[in-house]
């Protein structure tokens, strides 16, 4: 079996929500073609299919091949990274057959959560989903998802014994902090995300760019072009106008909720149904949220 073990390039890879329509909650493949597209214009490095925040562990697995499928067709010069939802191996292989054929000759990755805190645990199971698919891992670290935490040693440790690691993705609180011991002790790209809550101090430890999903990319992407071209300064001047929207659309829970109601309001999709249980936009949040748009200067869709 061919392998696809090239390290992830850097720069900005978008996690896309998976648009709903109806009563049914259909995948709507309309607006992710609109979205796709959309993030092909910014433009993104690549793009993150089935995270966390695409809501891949509420799709089936007709739904998952359709989903890969549409952006792979819609973009097809854009390097994928394809979700895995599942923390018990044999079903992440499983998964991982699925989408692999899916997305074809564009997949750069597949993103597998932390499944265990220890590495004689792990890297069994990252090795597994490598070995049935040849594709590269990348490696996500998310405790909020997977509710296991795993110190930066203990994860050093397995990406050392697993050379098919193409990129980490780290989301562990403090983030800058997690991050900046990975980037001293690995060769292996590391990526924040949360929404960029911490890009720039992310960047200032050795990130290899943002892994994230927002409303708004065009503002990380601005940020990492100004930390290119004239490092700490310029890309705090050109992300600090985006921060306040930012933040609001971090807040736990209902954060998949807010930005998928912002992306209905800029016109890139048509529904900001999320699939329950998941929570709705709190109603009271909504003149809060027109404020904020307004702030960084969105032109709502009629």
């Amino acid at each position: 079996m061919p392998e696809f073990t090239i390290p992830l390039a850097h720069g900005l890879w978008g996690v896309l929500a998976t648009p709903f329509k109806g009563r049914d909650h259909a995948v709507d493949v309309e607006s992710l073609r609109r979205e796709v597209r959309f993030y092909a214009g910014v433009p993104a490095t690549g793009l993150v299919v089935l995270g966390v925040f695409g809501e891949g562990a509420a799709l089936d697995s007709a739904e998952a091949d359709l989903v890969v499928r549409t952006a792979a067709e819609v973009a097809p010069s854009t390097p994928l990274v394809v979700g895995l939802s599942a923390r018990t191996t044999a079903v992440a292989v499983e998964q991982a057959g699925t989408v692999v054929a899916a997305a074809g000759s564009e997949l750069a990755g597949l993103m597998v959560q932390v499944n265990s805190a220890h590495p004689d645990v792990l890297v069994p199971h990252l090795t597994a989903v490598h070995d049935a698919t040849g594709a590269g891992v990348v490696v996500q670290d998310y405790p909020e998802a997977s509710g296991v935490r795993i110190g930066s040693e203990q994860l050093l440790a397995t990406v050392a014994r697993c050379p098919f690691v193409v990129a980490v993705k780290s989301e562990a609180p403090p983030t800058a902090a997690a991050i900046g011991d990975l980037t001293a002790g690995t060769d292996v790209p590391v990526f924040g995300g949360l929404g960029g809550v911490g890009l720039i101090d992310e960047l200032g430890v050795g990130a290899a760019g943002a892994m994230t999903g927002f409303s708004h990319p065009e503002g990380l992407r601005s940020a990492l072009d100004a930390w290119q071209e004239g490092g700490y300064a310029a890309a705090r001047a050109a992300f600090a106008p985006w921060l306040p929207l930012v933040n609001f659309e971090a807040q736990p829970r209902i954060g998949l909720a807010l930005r998928k109601e912002i992306m209905r309001r800029r016109g890139l999709l048509d529904d900001a149904a999320v699939r329950p249980p998941a929570p709705g936009v709190p109603p009271r949040l909504l003149d809060l949220m027109t404020a904020h748009l307004a702030a960084v200067g969105t032109k709502e869709s009629a």
